[in-house]
């Protein structure tokens, strides 16, 4: 019996020590959701630098076509002074046409832009911040500090009381 009891002990500390720890456990998922984490990390980094270089490609291919296409604008409107002059005007009344045209439409351009510059909403809540922001950021002495916080509801600033803040 003697021999059985010693024999069945060797086994139990070789199960114990087969059975990680809950300890072990839990630092060998952290590790791998370290690692799993990181090679996702990597995984975007990969995508987003791929992504970044197809889009500098296309910005820089549609500034090539823009930069030939005025240039097809300016022999445009050559040849439509030219086609003037063929017509039978002087050449410089072709090109003082063309001009004249390129200039009307600019400024109906320019006039149409104004327009909807004056239309854009200012950023009245954010201005209205603003103005309070040098009452906050005065300095009193510690524990003397009474202000009013202001606060956002319903997409309005408001400030609350003096009395309902100390520091």
């Amino acid at each position: 019996m003697a021999h059985s009891a010693s024999s069945t002990q060797p086994a139990a500390r070789h199960a114990a020590s087969a059975d990680p720890s809950v300890g072990s456990l839990v630092q060998s998922a952290m590790a791998d959701v370290s690692t799993l984490i990181r090679a996702e990390i990597e995984l975007a980094k990969t995508e987003i630098s791929r992504s970044a270089k197809k889009a500098g490609m296309s910005v820089a291919l549609f500034a090539v076509a823009g930069v030939l296409m005025a240039f097809a604008g300016i022999y445009l409107f050559v040849t439509l002074a030219e086609f003037f002059t063929w017509l039978g005007l002087p050449r410089w009344v072709s090109y003082l046409i063309v001009t004249v045209g390129l200039l009307f439409v600019a400024a109906i351009a320019g006039f149409i832009g104004l327009r909807m510059l004056k239309k854009i909403d200012k950023p009245e809540r954010t201005m209205e911040s603003l103005r309070e922001l040098p009452d906050v950021m005065h300095r009193e002495e510690p524990g003397q500090r009474r202000r009013a916080l202001p606060t956002v509801s319903n997409g309005r600033v408001e400030r609350r009381s003096p009395d309902s803040y100390l520091v």
